[in-house]
């Protein structure tokens, strides 16, 4: 059997489901980190640090070269660049917002993507899409409780508003990258570009941090129940962002890729287990749609 053949679906199901759990379980420790004073850019170090020396490795076992074709450097940087921005944003939503709503808002990336590659000369899209799009937004502002703003005198925090607009934020940044990716960078070796682009993050990260340019960004624990987090965080998406990329190739990612939605389903069972954070009636009506509208805006049909 080839190295690279296909896992049987039910396999490939299975294990995408898992590591989308895993995925989640980095974010709900990331929150308990943040309980205790952890600073975000601390957890973006961890974490970044530890998948850059586990492909690292990757790319030192395969004897890969680092060395890039002309004109890519300035897309790897971009696209590591965009990707520290988009840890930055979800990782300081989480500690604003519940874990749940925090991917949620951050899960609506494919809206963006598709409209950012429609902008960038790319086919406008289809009425499917557009009305799936539409499903998706009408979704997330129940799950984001908007009418029950606008129906009450109560205001929504400024910490609230905050963490909606940062999972947004790194929405634009994930789909901006995604785009990097399938348009500029499409041609270097998956491991290669990974480990670079965990690379950028690193040291964007320690470079924010040594400059103090988030203020409390690089602050420690205040008990070993944050050190723990850190660590179980760094573990979590070091194994679920490896395994995803070594495994990719046997996991017909373009007929099961919307399994992997099945994270903020995880993330918000994992809070309310965890740290004891529920949603509303209305709130989870509105989940549920935005998870399903993803998975078929995600959806392709196989011939």
């Amino acid at each position: 059997m080839s190295a690279n053949a296909l896992f049987p679906r039910h396999l490939a199901v299975l294990l995408l489901a898992a590591l989308a759990c895993i995925l989640a379980g980095n974010h709900v420790a990331a929150r308990v980190a943040f309980d205790d004073d952890a600073g975000v850019l601390l957890a973006v170090l961890c974490r970044s640090g530890t998948t850059l020396l586990v492909l690292g490795a990757l790319v030192l076992y395969q004897r890969q070269s680092l060395r890039l074709p002309p004109g890519t450097w300035p897309w790897q940087l971009l696209m590591g660049l965009l990707l520290a921005t988009q840890s930055l944003c979800l990782y300081s939503a989480v500690a604003r917002i519940p874990v749940a709503l925090a991917l949620l808002a951050a899960s609506t990336f494919p809206i963006i993507l598709a409209l950012l590659t429609w902008a960038l000369g790319g086919p406008p899209p289809t009425r499917r899409t557009a009305w799936l799009m539409g499903l998706i937004l009408f979704g997330l502002l129940f799950a984001l409780d908007v009418p029950a703003y606008l129906g009450s005198d109560t205001e929504a925090s400024p910490q609230a508003l905050l963490g909606i607009g940062l999972a947004l934020c790194a929405a634009c940044a994930f789909a901006s990258a995604l785009w990097v990716t399938e348009h500029r960078l499409a041609g270097l070796r998956g491991s290669v570009r990974s480990m670079l682009t965990m690379l950028v993050v690193f040291a964007s990260s320690l470079l924010a941090g040594a400059l103090e340019l988030i203020p409390g960004g690089a602050a420690q624990p205040a008990s070993t129940t944050g050190w723990i987090a850190l660590a179980v965080l760094a573990l979590l998406y070091g194994t679920g962002f490896s395994l995803l990329f070594i495994c990719m190739p046997r996991l017909d990612m373009a007929r099961n890729a919307p399994v992997m939605n099945v994270e903020p389903v995880a993330t918000l069972l994992l809070g309310w287990l965890v740290l004891g954070q529920t949603l509303g009636p209305l709130q989870l009506l509105g989940g549920a749609i935005v998870v399903g509208g993803i998975v078929l805006l995600t959806y392709r049909k196989q011939p």
